[in-house]
């Protein structure tokens, strides 16, 4: 390429820092090996000649086309396909072909045009000869400016079509011939396969094509010897606007977009494969959304059970306090003031007719307060296992994308794995005996340190009746006095309004240990296995927000340099 001036050098730089930019961002994202190659080239580009590329099917005239450009048969014709590689026509002295890959071919001839652009021919794009179409579709991005040939007894074919909307994608610069109109009968046929292509063209890349109809082998002729084959031969257009109107600057300006349509279309493919990921991750981010959910769910229940659960033992409570009241209304009266001075005989009725089998009830009920909790975490493992293997078994075999995802899914389902297996484990290896007893304990001791009781003497039963037959015990002992009188009329109600205090103030005093210690355990078997939960789910919960923010950072910075391409190619008019 020639010598660029300052502003062209300018817009160089500033597009090489973009585009460098681009490929970091591609390689974080994961591109293909195919795409970062079309990027390396379409970049490597600015630092060659101008690359004019010839595509079409086989037998419409790509060769031809070319040699008629030339001037010279230099290029094998024929009806069936004859170039089975990526020619590259360049500047040279003629001598053998270059290049050791079996797959382009490099070939120099001493004419004038090939001082200014290369020209590539290409292998048909015929679906007969895939591997012919796959070459040519690797070939594509690398080039400036594409002739698209198409031939004029079968013109824009249905593989031309598709063939066509891949070069569209890569944004590139497209003139459209229709070879061999020298078979059609009349200037009314040529213009109606020129409206046919022009129109279909136009609705494909959504913009009216530039379309030349021509006879390549007239044109030849005419430069061979037949000039009287030059007008009927329509070739002047076509290369007068590759000759004249591809000036300089406009090659300049082509070689630059070049890389900035090749960008753009990468990074609206990986824009796409972003979205898809995230799309994907959406699964996983309602995965952990309804497991949180499950978890709220379940905390608030267990806390408004726990309540339905301890009114159980309060009733228990509250009947031993009636029945309490009931004892001291019967027993301290004067009618029973001898046995009053019996503190045995007292306490003795106190636990046969006011404790009575409270503390086998209450055991029974704390202990079924324990089942429950420790029945509930069970299921709640089971829960979080069973929702893990469902999500897994729903979208095992969706597809996330088709582009460098292998690293994201394995990590995804190596965390989904890891999850469902360690749930497993836990509820497979869960000792309800073991976990129940372990409540109890730390239960019992709770009361019994509330209590100021040693708690490995007694247990739970013992320590209800000991607390509850104190107050019984604790106003008796009533000592004779020499005025019956004065018992009945001051000391046994004295004594009667104090062991009902004492009673109600002990029964209390259970009640409220007994709250405290259950749920003190209970809060803390909640959370414990709340946070075990939590910490089980914590890598891939990382795994997920990491990604989402990777991921939607990509999308915005992808976003940001399409934005940013197409800036330069608004300024790019300008120069």
């Amino acid at each position: 390429m020639r010598v660029l001036n300052e502003k062209q050098e300018a817009f160089l730089k500033d597009e090489r820092r973009l585009m460098t930019e681009l490929r970091l961002l591609l390689e974080q994202v994961g591109m293909e090996g195919a795409d970062r190659e079309a990027l390396g080239q379409s970049i490597g580009q600015l630092d060659e000649l101008f690359l004019l590329v010839v595509v079409g099917e086989f037998n419409s005239g790509k060769s031809a086309v070319i040699n008629a450009l030339l001037g010279r048969s230099l290029l094998e014709e024929g009806v069936t396909p004859t170039t089975a590689q990526i020619q590259i026509l360049r500047y040279g002295d003629g001598r053998e072909p270059q290049g050791a890959d079996p797959q382009y071919r490099t070939l120099s001839f001493p004419v004038e045009i090939l001082k200014e652009i290369s020209i590539v021919d290409t292998p048909g794009t015929n679906a007969i000869l895939r591997h012919h179409e796959a070459l040519t579709s690797q070939f594509v991005p690398r080039s400036d400016l594409v002739l698209f040939i198409t031939s004029a007894d079968r013109p824009f074919t249905e593989s031309e079509r598709g063939f066509l909307e891949i070069i569209r994608d890569w944004g590139k610069k497209i003139i459209f011939v229709v070879n061999k109109v020298d078979i059609l009968r009349n200037d009314g046929e040529i213009v109606q396969v020129e409206t046919f292509v022009r129109e279909n063209a136009g609705k494909l890349l959504g913009e009216a094509p530039v379309l030349f109809p021509v006879s390549a082998r007239a044109a030849l002729r005419a430069k061979q010897g037949e000039p009287q084959a030059w007008p009927q031969s329509r070739f002047e257009p076509l290369e007068k606007y590759i000759r004249d109107t591809l000036d300089e600057d406009s090659r300049v300006r082509l070689k630059f977009l070049n890389p900035l349509g090749v960008g753009d279309r990468l990074a609206g493919k990986y824009r796409q494969v972003v979205e898809s990921r995230l799309d994907f991750l959406r699964t996983d981010i309602s995965l952990l959304s309804d497991v949180e959910g499950q978890l709220a769910a379940y905390r608030e229940d267990m806390q408004h059970q726990f309540k339905f659960r301890m009114a159980d033992l309060d009733n228990i409570l509250l009947e031993m306090e009636s029945r309490g009241q009931a004892f001291f209304d019967e027993t301290f009266r004067l009618g029973r003031v001898f046995d009053l001075f019996s503190k045995t005989r007292v306490q003795q009725s106190f636990e046969r007719q006011v404790v009575a089998d409270v503390p086998q009830r209450v055991e029974r009920k704390v202990q079924e307060l324990i089942d429950w909790l420790v029945d509930s975490d069970l299921r709640q493992w089971q829960a979080i296992h069973k929702h893990l293997v469902e999500r897994r078994q729903e979208h095992k075999d969706r597809i996330i994308g088709e582009m460098g995802l292998e690293n994201f899914r394995y990590d995804r389902n190596r965390l989904l794995e890891d999850l469902g297996r360690e749930a497993r484990r836990v509820v497979e290896t869960f000792d309800k005996e073991h976990e129940s007893k372990a409540i109890a304990e730390s239960a019992l001791n709770t009361v019994a340190a509330s209590a100021a009781m040693e708690a490995g003497a007694l247990g739970l039963g013992a320590l209800v009746t000991t607390l509850a037959t104190t107050a019984a015990a604790d106003v008796t002992g009533i000592l004779m006095a020499s005025l019956m009188a004065a018992v009945g009329l001051f000391i046994i109600p004295a004594r009667r309004r104090q062991g009902k205090n004492k009673m109600v103030e002990r029964i209390a005093s259970l009640r409220s240990q007994l709250v405290k210690s259950l749920q003190g355990q209970f809060g803390k078997e909640i959370d414990r296995s709340l946070q075990h939960i939590n910490e089980t789910l914590s890598p891939y919960t990382r795994f997920v927000r990491t990604e989402k923010e990777k991921l939607t950072g990509a999308g915005e910075k992808l976003a940001g340099l399409q934005g940013e391409m197409n800036r330069l190619k608004e300024r790019l008019e300008k120069i």
